[in-house]
């Protein structure tokens, strides 16, 4: 089947602002299969730096996260608890949630998500003197979707007041702190076992926020 070219398919096409052509990268076309207001599936045909020939590839765009490490005064670190109904099971993560609207968003604006989620989510807040700290970003499966997610830290936090009102299509059981020692059993016996909350742990240890050794 011959190749469509980039300009009558690439236009509509959703794309990571941290995913660019360029260093012998090309992307010849993309085709959609499917888009909803979460996904969209795209087989592309692309050049690549080892492949002067394009190789098809099936990615699936999706929008960008945000990963929060909430902390507390005393050390803690805060999980919910929340049903995922792809892997039919509850299981305790850190507060995330998609950066919507806003395909190429600027560091204020992930942040002013980070604390949205934080609060809607898990029902904290930075206390007083607190800081929100960016540690990066991170991609979740790159081997069929650029989805990537933003990290961030934050201490110390505290309880909100007043609950924050919780999106309709999350189903977030329990929210509890967790002291570090708590946190390393429950990585070890795979009670936590998503990519964001693992991830973001690997990323604390060698920040030398979290320390996963044992003593």
């Amino acid at each position: 089947m011959p190749l469509r070219t980039a300009a009558a398919t690439l236009a509509d096409v959703k794309r990571s602002n941290l995913v660019r052509d360029g260093d012998g990268w090309e992307t010849v076309s993309s085709d959609r299969h499917f888009a909803n207001t979460h996904v969209e599936v795209v087989t592309d045909q692309v050049r690549t730096p080892a492949r002067s020939r394009p190789r098809a590839w099936t990615v699936v765009h999706r929008k960008a996260a945000v990963i929060i490490a909430p902390i507390t005064p005393d050390g803690k670190i805060v999980l919910i608890r929340q049903e995922r109904v792809p892997i039919r099971a509850a299981i305790w993560e850190m507060p995330s949630g998609q950066i919507d609207n806003l395909l190429e968003p600027d560091q204020k604006e992930i942040e002013a998500v980070a604390v949205r989620e934080l609060r809607e989510e898990a029902g904290y807040e930075l206390a007083k003197g607190g800081e929100l700290t960016a540690l990066g970003h991170y991609f979740s499966s790159p081997g069929f979707s650029d989805e990537h997610g933003y990290f961030f830290l934050a201490r110390p936090v505290k309880r909100c007041r007043e609950a924050s009102a919780c999106d309709e299509g999350e189903a977030i059981l329990d929210c509890r702190e967790f002291g570090i020692e708590e946190l390393r059993r429950m990585i070890a016996e795979n009670e936590i076992r998503d990519a964001n909350t693992l991830s973001m742990c690997a990323r604390l240890a060698v920040r030398g926020f979290l320390s996963l050794d044992r003593h």
